[in-house]
């Protein structure tokens, strides 16, 4: 507690700007009346479509092979979070080096040690925090894998086919969600490790970060391509 009195007044406003950017954009890209026009929203319907035809196919190496290839893309993430993980609890246990080397910066550096801790715990939740969101992601493809050879074989307009692609769509949708959460601590953590600096950096990082993301997945020339013809 006394080393968080150590922040200043602008290093509240900068994490204020952080978690409201983050968590803002959490909620509008989920839960807005806007998600849904977003690639996460129609990501979801091509989803339910990929389950009605998987369901029509009577082999189905192929998309076996796709979801190993979207948890291959999960693993790797999983796996490069674990060493950055270990970095920064590294870098806490050197935060004498650190200070010495934030001291020749221009931009104010670190502060004290107990300031630099604050700093670092701010990056390593984050990325702590993606580390989970990746691994629950993990576990989710491998149900999905599971969903998919349970499958049964029939046409979309079976009342029992109709009910198990919503749920392996349903199933893919919460594994991909939780992709996206990782991605996006991702960015967020690399804001936060805008702070090592100065609290300015942190809040126009995140300023940034919040627009870079938002013209990714609502303004971007893959949104176009997604979108259907009228």
């Amino acid at each position: 507690m006394r080393a968080l009195e150590s922040l200043s007044t602008v290093d509240w406003l900068a994490l204020s700007a952080f978690l409201a950017c983050w968590g803002g954009y959490t909620w509008f890209s989920e839960h807005s009346r806007w998600c849904c026009k977003g690639l996460i929203g129609h990501l979801h319907s091509y989803r339910q479509e990929w389950a009605y035809c998987m369901l029509e196919r009577e082999l189905r190496m192929s998309d076996a092979a796709l979801i190993g290839n979207l948890m291959g893309s999960v693993s790797f993430y999983a796996n490069t979070t674990i060493y950055i993980i270990a970095g920064l609890v590294a870098a806490m246990g050197a935060a004498d080096q650190l200070l010495k080397f934030s001291a020749d910066l221009t931009l104010g550096g670190a502060g004290s040690r107990e300031l630099l801790e604050i700093k670092l715990m701010l990056v390593l939740a984050s990325f702590v925090y993606g580390y989970f969101k990746f691994t629950w992601a993990l576990r989710q493809f491998n149900l999905l894998s599971i969903l998919i050879g349970a499958a049964p074989l029939g046409q979309r307009d079976d009342a029992q086919v109709e009910r198990y692609a919503r749920r392996v769509a349903g199933a893919h949708n919460l594994a991909g969600d939780d992709f996206n959460r990782g991605i996006r601590a991702y960015y967020f953590g690399l804001a936060a490790s805008g702070w090592l600096l100065s609290p300015v950096v942190l809040g126009v990082l995140s300023l940034s970060i919040l627009i870079v993301l938002y013209r990714r997945d609502y303004r971007s020339a893959t949104l176009d391509v997604l979108r259907p013809e009228p």
